[in-house]
């Protein structure tokens, strides 16, 4: 950054908030708040963006939730956040010629499309004698910072953290800045500024955000409860317990990572606070820091091998067979396939946004091996649904799952969602919180309905086909319809 006279009462500095609003630990708004300048801060929504992709909707949904706590609490302080709507290299530099600001802060992003833009809204603001600094307010480690010995990206994640937790120590999270001076945003340049209502964000008919409502507090306050519960309740006995579906076992700060409502800093050392603090398993803090590890792996895939969420990271899987099978879709969507474990999967993530790691998996599977429906659908799907949808980890999981990611699981592996709901959901608790229609059959039958009993159905009011559907693929068909695809695939390649 160049020299410059010292702070004038009419020339502020602007943070841009992206996926990081917070105001702990946040280094472009600790920048801004140290520099002695009044600081404007700044969201800037793109409906339709031309580079990148569009926000699903339970994104926007949370997005929504986000934006308004956090202008709340920078009125609080005496501030609040301007919105601006429309492209962002436009909207930006028409409020930078508006206020006229000596600076301009962010922290930094890191799809293909996202880096363009931002390099671009660079130069034309340093044209403009505008300064700008950027931050890595959002990964442990900055993508290019890890690499092979040859200096090439990583493409195995065991290699890949292995390397990264070398000298992983970040930087301690810092805490809010202890007073900001905001700057009186002129009328002229407030003209620009809309409404949060006007950014369209929220559902309106119909309305199918309510279970959403109830089951997330949105926003740094909100983040800032679920990690205190996560480290005092359930990081100590996390290794056993996270895979158990009907336990409130995980950690559930993937959508506050999203948003950056939280930072992946203040993660990394309250788990190792409450490690110091209690008598806790080393396993349960490695795990745990291993998944946080996976993220980071994700955002280094994102990086160096975009994109992500378009190209199959091994080209090979471009000829897979995939089938064009819209009911098998639509009812996979649904949570209507007749596979229980599914089936619940499915719902919990049209009710409350999100989804369980190990239903993830096992849904994610039943769609590209059970289904051969392409990922892509798939990713589509969750990228609209999820909360938590984020360029890296929804590609890249997707991608992990059908065999055709970095470090991918092996072709072979096709999980058989009745096993796979017997050892991770024993009693099925889980299956009959979200099926409702079945919750009556006993825990022997509840994962594969169409095994039981007659007067099992009878007694648990179940008729398959009406009330609750029988399966829509038979497992040992679907397995080796897919075992003969990715073989034909095998050998096309091994061929070439």
């Amino acid at each position: 950054m160049r020299d410059r006279p010292p702070p004038h009462p009419n020339q502020p500095i602007v943070v841009w908030f992206r996926d990081d609003q917070r105001l702990a630990d946040n280094p472009a708004l600790a920048r801004a708040a140290s520099s002695g300048y009044p600081v404007v801060c700044v969201y800037v929504h793109d409906p339709e963006p031309r580079h990148g992709r569009t926000l699903g909707a339970a994104v926007r949904w949370w997005l929504h939730e986000s934006l308004r706590e956090l202008d709340g609490t920078l009125r609080s302080l005496g501030g609040g956040l301007v919105l601006l709507r429309g492209e962002e290299q436009e909207a930006i530099l028409a409020f930078v010629k508006a206020i006229r600001p000596v600076e301009v802060c962010w922290n930094r992003r890191y799809s293909l499309a996202q880096r363009q833009t931002d390099a671009s809204i660079k130069s034309a603001l340093e044209a403009r004698a505008v300064s700008v600094s950027t931050f890595n307010g959002h990964l442990l480690r900055e993508p290019w910072k890890v690499a092979t010995r040859n200096g090439e990206p990583f493409q195995v994640f065991g290699a890949y953290w292995r390397a990264a937790r070398q000298d992983i120590c970040p930087e301690p999270p810092r805490p809010s800045p202890d007073a900001l001076r905001f700057f009186r945003v002129p009328e002229s340049a407030r003209a620009q500024a809309v409404g949060l209502a006007d950014l369209k964000l929220q559902p309106d008919t119909p309305d199918w955000a309510a279970g959403l409502r109830e089951t997330w507090k949105c926003g740094e306050n909100g983040a800032q409860e679920r990690l205190r519960h996560f480290v005092a309740q359930e990081l100590d006995g996390y290794a056993t317990n996270r895979d158990a579906m009907a336990r409130d076992a995980t950690s559930k700060m993937s959508p506050y990572l999203r948003f950056g409502n939280l930072s992946v800093r203040q993660i990394w050392y309250a788990a190792l606070a409450a490690a110091q603090a209690e008598p806790l398993a080393s396993e349960h803090l490695r795990k745990f820091q291993d998944e946080l590890g996976w993220r980071e792996f994700s955002y280094h895939l994102l990086y160096h091998f975009p994109p992500l969420h378009q190209e199959n990271f091994r080209r090979q899987f471009d000829a897979m067979p995939w089938r064009a099978d819209k009911q098998a879709l639509r009812a996979w969507q649904r949570g209507m396939t007749g596979y229980p474990i599914v089936d619940a999967g499915m719902r919990q993530l049209w009710r409350t946004g999100w989804m369980h790691n190990r239903a993830r998996m096992v849904t994610a599977s039943f769609l590209v091996k059970h289904l051969l429906i392409d990922w892509r659908e798939g990713e589509s799907w969750f990228w609209d649904t999820l909360v938590d949808a984020d360029e890296a980890n929804n590609p890249a999981g997707w991608q992990w799952v059908a065999g055709s990611g970095a470090d991918a699981a092996p072709y072979f592996r096709i999980f058989n969602p009745v096993l796979q709901g017997r050892k991770f959901d024993p009693q099925g608790n889980y299956v009959r919180h979200w099926l409702p229609e079945i919750h009556r059959l006993p825990a022997a039958s509840i994962h594969a309905p169409w095994q039981a009993a007659p007067d099992q159905l009878a007694a648990a009011s179940v008729r398959l086909g009406e009330t609750y559907p029988r399966p829509i693929v038979d497992h040992q068909q679907a397995r080796t319809r897919a075992l003969d695809a990715f073989e034909t695939l095998r050998r096309q390649h091994r061929d070439r």
